[in-house]
């Protein structure tokens, strides 16, 4: 007997809320007073036009408060909106995966001190989805029509359709926040959670790397130092014109493109014309700048070197031959851990960051010293209440290493 099939749940396609946009200093002005006069916490959503831009930047900003409508605000038009900063630092603001969102508010003089990030709480909440349609059919019981998530939010005029899609993101947030509080207040987690929040308003992301054209996608099919100089001409001219026209680089010409280019090593125009797997959208419009690109690495005296610089581990499954001993430690912590991660039901990785439990088993400082092992996460960004969980558990996983190195036993 089969099972019948789960009832649909009802489709929401149109905000509860009247939509304001707002594209002059005026109705922002009015947006403000209409967002204060509101109750509750400030609701925040920011749309970009990842892969059509170069840029980061904000293409449009979402803001809601119960009482108020979905204000939609045109940074291209107000590109100043320290006001929120002004009027409502001290009142919660609600982001869905808030990390994502805050580098382009800062850019327009935004900057919250205290949120609440549905996303990351739904994580710590151990909900099975995370994503915001996700939670919002778990948790409110409707269901979200995604089909502008990957819009070119540069497009102007933004169609209504679009526009709807975006209030209605933002809607849903002070109720989804709602939710969630709830079930991080039950399990026990909300003070978990409040620290993790706190530490997506402090991050700061890393520098970037001495030689980014080293992320190519496919570069280790590139062999010897004037081809990987070719490659690397051609990924700066592509950035730089990138940068010029706000393009997103791979709708110029994508990586694989390059990678084609640096492997052939053409010797004149008409063979970089000719190359099948050169393609993309600007690979014949702007064919001189390229090849000029390409030359440059023919004829580069500045060859780079066939392996760049990295702080980057060799990848856990080649430790057991190369680093026998951190081997151990990670196959056991990582076990203890998950173990410990599926009981809270917290994912694994929020209770700690892969990247850390790799690095503090490749190289402890003191494997059994617990201050020594709470100092060294924290150097790497560990929160108070990962290192309260993990650190005892990285004793015992390194003391049981330590046994059966002794013993000569493997893992």
């Amino acid at each position: 007997m089969s099972e019948e099939p789960a009832e649909a749940l009802p489709l929401v396609t149109a905000p509860r809320q009247p939509v304001r946009v707002v594209s002059s200093t005026p109705t922002w002005h009015d947006a403000i007073d209409s967002l204060a006069a509101g109750q509750g916490p400030l609701a925040v959503d920011v749309e970009r036009a990842s892969g059509f831009r170069y840029s980061q930047r904000a293409y449009l900003v979402q803001v809601y408060r119960r009482g108020s409508a979905n204000f939609l605000i045109d940074p291209l038009e107000v590109s100043d909106l320290s006001d929120l900063t002004r009027h409502f630092a001290e009142h919660e603001w609600v982001f869905h995966a808030a990390s994502q969102d805050l580098p382009s508010l800062r850019e327009l003089g935004v900057e919250p001190v205290n949120i609440f990030d549905t996303e990351l709480g739904a994580r710590i909440a151990g909900l099975p989805r995370v994503g915001l349609q996700g939670v919002v059919e778990d948790l409110l019981g409707i269901s979200l029509k995604k089909a502008h998530s990957a819009a070119d939010w540069s497009t102007r005029p933004l169609p209504d359709e679009w526009l709807h899609y975006a209030a209605l993101d933002v809607e849903l947030l002070p109720d989804l926040r709602e939710g969630i509080h709830t079930l991080l207040e039950k399990s026990n987690k909300l003070d978990l959670a409040r620290e993790e929040f706190d530490a997506v308003l402090s991050f700061v992301p890393p520098e970037r790397p001495a030689e980014p054209w080293r992320r190519l996608s496919g570069l280790h099919q590139v062999r010897g130092a004037r081809a990987l100089a070719v490659a690397r001409e051609l990924w700066l001219a592509r950035e730089e014109h990138a940068k010029e026209t706000d393009t997103a680089p791979g709708r110029l010409i994508p990586d694989r493109s390059i990678i084609a280019v640096a492997i052939e090593k053409p010797d004149s125009k008409g063979g970089l014309a000719g190359l099948k797997n050169f393609q993309g959208r600007a690979s014949r419009k702007e064919l001189d700048r390229w090849w000029q690109a390409v030359e440059r690495g023919l004829n580069a005296e500045d060859l780079p070197a066939l392996r760049g610089p990295s702080t980057t581990l060799p990848p856990p499954r080649s430790w057991q031959d190369k680093a026998p001993d951190a081997h151990r430690r990670y196959v056991i912590a990582k076990d203890l851990i998950t173990r410990v991660a599926q009981s809270l039901t917290i994912p694994l990785e929020n209770v700690l960051t892969p990247d850390h439990l790799r690095r503090i088993c490749w190289a402890p400082v003191d494997e059994s010293s617990p201050n020594a092992l709470d100092s060294q996460l924290q150097g790497l960004g560990a929160r108070r209440w990962q290192r309260d969980i993990v650190v005892p558990l990285l004793i015992e996983a390194f003391a049981e290493a330590r046994q059966a190195r002794r013993d000569g036993s493997d893992v």
